[in-house]
């Protein structure tokens, strides 16, 4: 709904302004039951970044947690020859040469295309990390995340947050444009459509990055109050398409094949970005690669061919850990319980593969399971992750209450560079 009620928190240690608008949105999923054959085959071509040519423009978009190289390799070995992205790197963190993020900035051999996403407040601190990548070879495609709407980021004035201000949005993409372009690294955007629906950005932001030099904008069609919840407004991906030059992807409740026909067909956007839809099925790509190729096979593994994937995916968390079984299981958990999601396997399974410690005890369990069990329809092709509503946007204290940022306002943000490079 309209005409969100903000609320202002003068809280001594970390004064903030608060959204509340928990249900800014009733926009509920416009796909009807009918077959998913109905929809038309579209035809999307060849999107050049740069001197980067993405054959089928169908993006793995970064996720946290999840799109580390292992992760990616098992998408980009089902899929088209696309942009399989990095999770998000904190500028900070990468200039602090943190363990974490600099294991998170590596890539498998077989990777096409080296694609990661930057996050970042400060110019100068971005600008630095993007120097990083440069000199030490890192990546062949940055993307810079402006999509974020979780608290911990907004509430620093990031992600989803940092196209209001303008004049940082311009500055931070005009400096990383500005070290990647003359080493040929393609400079992209991800955004949202806003703060609110009373605080939109997306026009303006892309037209922005275009004019600073990124090479493409994905699009994700919800505002940071609506979070995850209701179903994105795909018209917005059309109407940004209808003002830019530069490719613009889109993103948003991409669940199957179809979905991503479907939003290619109405909003006549130049490539796909898929996110929460592939959790647990990185085979949805191999059934978007299939789609585009006008092929209706699908692609629905029984039980022991998940399983497979499954094991595969232990054993290459294992490399990306070192050796270390233990760290690379407790980071499998996650993914299991999403390959496993609408399985007749019981509590008790899932809960003995979430007790595991070591590749041994996965492949117990696994071989506890019965592989002939069929892939369940009822979850083909379904939303997953958590589909809810932002109860509260956090934004710095008082940023609302202009497009640019006051001496004050950059003191407060970056004077005692608060960006955490702990993680």
């Amino acid at each position: 709904m309209r005409g969100a009620k903000l609320w202002w928190s003068n809280v001594t240690e970390t004064p903030e302004t608060v959204i509340a608008a928990p249900h800014e949105t009733d926009n509920l999923d416009p796909r009807t039951d009918a077959p998913a054959h109905t929809v038309e085959p579209v035809h999307i071509a060849p999107v050049k970044l740069g001197n980067i040519t993405v054959p089928t423009p169908v993006v793995l978009s970064p996720m946290a947690g999840v799109t580390n190289w292992p992760f990616r390799v098992i998408c980009e070995e089902y899929g088209p020859d696309g942009l399989y992205v990095a999770e998000m790197i904190t500028a900070r963190a990468l200039v602090a040469r943190n363990p974490k993020a600099l294991r998170l900035c590596h890539f498998a051999p077989s990777e096409k295309i080296r694609s990661l996403q930057l996050y970042g407040v400060n110019p100068s601190i971005t600008e630095q990390a993007a120097k990083i990548v440069v000199d030490e070879g890192m990546a062949d495609h940055v993307d810079l995340n402006f999509g974020c709407p979780v608290p911990k980021v907004t509430r620093r004035g990031g992600g989803s947050a940092l196209p209001w201000k303008t004049d940082i949005f311009s500055d931070l993409i005009a400096r990383v444009v500005a070290v990647c372009e003359p080493a040929g690294i393609p400079v992209t955007a991800k955004i949202r459509v806003g703060i609110d629906h009373e605080h939109e950005t997306f026009l303006e932001a892309g037209h922005i990055a275009q004019e600073e030099g990124c090479k493409a904008v994905t699009l994700h069609a919800r505002t940071t109050a609506e979070y995850y919840g209701g179903h994105s407004d795909w018209s917005r991906i059309g109407e940004l398409k209808e003002h830019l030059d530069i490719p613009v992807f889109g993103n948003g409740d991409i669940w199957g094949a179809e979905d991503a026909l479907a939003m290619v067909q109405q909003t006549g956007c130049d490539g796909v970005a898929i996110g929460r839809g592939c959790q647990g099925r990185p085979w949805l790509f191999a059934n978007i690669k299939n789609a585009f190729a006008g092929n209706p096979e699908r692609l629905n593994p029984n039980l022991g061919e998940v399983c497979t994937v499954i094991r595969r995916h232990a054993e290459l968390l294992t490399q990306f850990y070192e050796g270390d079984e233990m760290m690379a299981v407790h980071d499998l958990r996650k993914h299991i319980a999403w390959y496993l999601k609408g399985f007749p396997v019981g509590g008790s399974t899932r809960k003995a593969f979430m007790e595991c410690e070591s590749l041994a005890d996965v492949d117990r369990e696994i071989g506890r399971l019965d592989p002939t069990v069929e892939y369940p329809e009822r979850i083909i092709d379904k939303p997953r992750g958590r589909v809810r509503f932002a109860k509260k946007v956090h934004l710095p204290y008082g940023w609302l209450e202009s497009r640019t940022t006051s001496h004050e306002e950059r003191e407060a943000l970056f004077g005692d560079d608060p960006m955490d490079a702990s993680y």
